[in-house]
This record gives C-alpha cells, sequence and structure tokens, in this order.
C-alpha cells in the first residue's frame, strides 16, 4: 500500500500527456452531465508567481442531486466536496490521475453506507481519463 492510499487517495498511472489526461477527465465528466465547478490550475499559478512546478491541475465537479443528500446526512463532508480529481505529472514525466476514495470519504464523515454510490463514480471517471 503506497502512503497516498493509505491516507485515502487512489492515484492511477495515465496513459497518456498531461493535457491529453486533463481533457479526457473534462470530457468524461461533462459527458456524465456532471456540473464542472472549477479549474484549478496550479501549476499556471505557480509560473505567475514566478515560480516552476511540473503540470498540475485540479477539476471540481458534481451533482447537486447527488452530492445534496450526502451533505445532508453528514455535513462535514462539504470540506470535501464537490468531487475533485487531480492530474499531476512527475519530475519524470508521467502522468497521475489522484483522487480521494469514496469509502475514505465515508468513514471521514460518517457517511451512511447508502449514499457510497452518490461519490463512487468519482474512480470510474479517475479511470477513464486515464485509460488508454
Amino acid at each position: 500500500m503506497n502512503m497516498e492510499s493509505k491516507h485515502g487517495i487512489e492515484r492511477i498511472a495515465s496513459a497518456h500527456d498531461f493535457a491529453t489526461t486533463f481533457n479526457k477527465l473534462e470530457t468524461v465528466v461533462k459527458a456524465k452531465s456532471l456540473m464542472v465547478f472549477a479549474k484549478i490550475d496550479f501549476s499556471g499559478d505557480a509560473q505567475r508567481a514566478g515560480l516552476t512546478m511540473p503540470p498540475t491541475q485540479m477539476l471540481i465537479f458534481g451533482n447537486p442531486k447527488g452530492g445534496t443528500p450526502v451533505m445532508l446526512a453528514a455535513p462535514s463532508s462539504a470540506v470535501d466536496l464537490p468531487l475533485k480529481v487531480l492530474v499531476s505529472q512527475d519530475g519524470a514525466g508521467k502522468v497521475w490521475v489522484s483522487f480521494n476514495t469514496p469509502e475514505y470519504l465515508v468513514e471521514r464523515h460518517g457517511i451512511p453506507a447508502a449514499l457510497l454510490p452518490n461519490l463512487a463514480g468519482v474512480r470510474a471517471i479517475a479511470q477513464a481519463a486515464a485509460a488508454a
């Protein structure tokens, strides 16, 4: 078990370069009729501040019909919602897709198990973005 998975983060190696992976992620999210709430370009922000970091961007997305019941049942879950997927490139050029596991979110916030399906789609979305 790597350090990330021990802390509730799943990390998937992408079969694509950074731009293709992030574009696939956004395409998959939109194809599932989910709302894109924000895109955060960490590496772009770093560059504007005169710093350097490998390409790193986060997509924040969800569906109020799925997230609201989760937040009503476990209000602290709003700290981690909407769902987030991070696409990053490491120093060796490998691209990774990372996200909080649904199981971790359920355990962290005491979300009823019956609401796990409201969060579980994040895994398939991340896998689709990383897949060849």
